[in-house]
């Protein structure tokens, strides 16, 4: 209904409009006929093909087997969505390594690929550099298998507005104008490029690619070299006021411990995270890196805790016991019905997840306790969510990939 002074709708608004709900019911309903479509919608069945023969220039649906809506009458031929009609790009620039992957419409992956890069210090410069050419390689791998990339979504582990990355203190980055770098640096495809940070889109990424669908409102904890979050509500992410929420890796646990990068002290990322967890076993030797990149920290912890080494049981217990306790405080406040364990947590799960439960419980309010799940994606998520997210848009507004204007 319009509001006083929102004036008449446009035409062409309406019937962009119009083009979303169809080409949803359609991935709701598939196959599904015309017919069905006008009654599903409420549409005339003049407009149902009107706007079906729009989706189809585009390449967005096909038509495939007559199907029998009912009993009696002729079959109608049922309309499905063309899987190859278009694709999202994720791109992901973390700390040790540069990553992409290709979805299409039919939510498949068609392209992943990682190379493995120190960019702690590099110039962001540099780095867009470096993803242009995957993107590149990405966009032509795509392309060879009969898939147009529309755009791209980059996952980037910092605090991030609009334009700009405010702190990213893993990547030494501080006020970079991260939204020009990229739509500079980067291929041009049908729809701009944007960015975003990597825990909301892990958090997505479970949502879509992973075992979120099923658990309601969640938090999903992307564990790196720090310590992030991503909040799902109603199958949205909820990002805050100023973009900033999910910042787990922040709540202070000690008041008087170890200065952060972030400006303040006894941070849970400085007390449970990986650099924390690696010094506490006795891998003082060990670079932190991520839980898609080159693995070695990761691996060399799961040796040790799989040898039974009493350090670093203890280290990864006591690290767990902490995460607990600081997500019970965030359970205070979202009371998320599960939480989901990704990034390096992921393949620690089997030693950290009893801690995280048991810190849970020992600060549970009236005995509230969410469930705690393992991710199936660990280091995945964020490229997943990524791509995916640009799939959700074309969804969201089909007519962005329109070969020419329907008015």
């Amino acid at each position: 209904m319009l509001k006083a002074g929102d004036g008449p709708v446009r035409h062409a608004t309406m019937r962009e409009r119009n083009l979303a709900v169809l080409f949803g019911e359609v991935r709701a309903h598939q196959p599904v006929t015309r017919a069905r479509l006008a009654a599903l919608t409420g549409f005339t069945k003049t407009t149902v093909s009107n706007l079906i023969a729009i989706l189809a220039d585009a390449g967005l649906v096909r038509d495939g087997d007559p199907v029998q809506d009912a009993e009696r009458g002729r079959p109608g031929v049922a309309v499905t969505v063309n899987a190859e009609g278009g694709a999202g790009l994720g791109l992901e620039i973390n700390v040790d390594y540069l990553a992409a992957c290709v979805v299409d419409l039919g939510w498949r992956v068609r392209y992943r690929h990682l190379v493995a890069a120190d960019n702690r210090g590099r110039s962001p410069e540099a780095i867009v550099a470096a993803l242009s050419r995957l993107s590149t390689r990405a966009v032509a791998s795509a392309a060879e298998q009969g898939l147009s990339v529309a755009g791209a979504v980059v996952a980037v582990p910092g605090v991030l507005d609009r334009t700009h990355v405010l702190r990213a203190p893993n990547l030494g980055w501080s006020d970079v104008p991260i939204a020009e770098l990229l739509r500079e640096g980067l291929p041009q495809l049908r729809l701009p490029v944007e960015q975003d940070n990597e825990a909301n889109l892990a958090a997505l990424g479970e949502l879509w690619f992973g075992v979120g669908e099923s658990l309601g409102d969640f938090l999903h904890v992307s564990g790196e070299i720090g310590i992030g979050a991503g909040v799902i509500v109603g199958g949205q992410v909820f990002r805050g006021g100023h973009g900033s929420a999910g910042e787990l890796g922040h709540i202070t646990v000690e008041p008087d411990g170890p200065p952060c990068a972030c400006g303040g002290r006894g941070c849970l990322e400085r007390i449970a995270g990986q650099e924390a967890i690696l010094r506490a076993a006795g891998l003082t030797d060990v670079i932190a890196g991520s839980a898609a990149g080159p693995k070695e920290s990761v691996s060399a912890l799961v040796n040790l805790l799989e040898s039974g080494d009493p350090r670093a049981l203890e280290a990864v217990r006591a690290a767990g016991r902490t995460l607990g306790g600081a997500l019970a405080d965030a359970v205070k406040l979202l009371d998320p019905q599960t939480v989901v364990l990704g990034g390096i947590f992921s393949p620690l799960a089997r030693w950290v997840r009893p801690e995280v439960e048991a810190g849970l419980r020992e600060r549970a309010l009236y005995g509230t306790v969410p469930s705690v799940v393992v991710s199936p994606l660990g280091g995945d998520a964020a490229v997943l969510g990524a791509a995916g997210l640009v799939i959700k848009r074309i969804y969201a507004d089909p007519a962005l990939l329109l070969r020419r204007s329907p008015i």
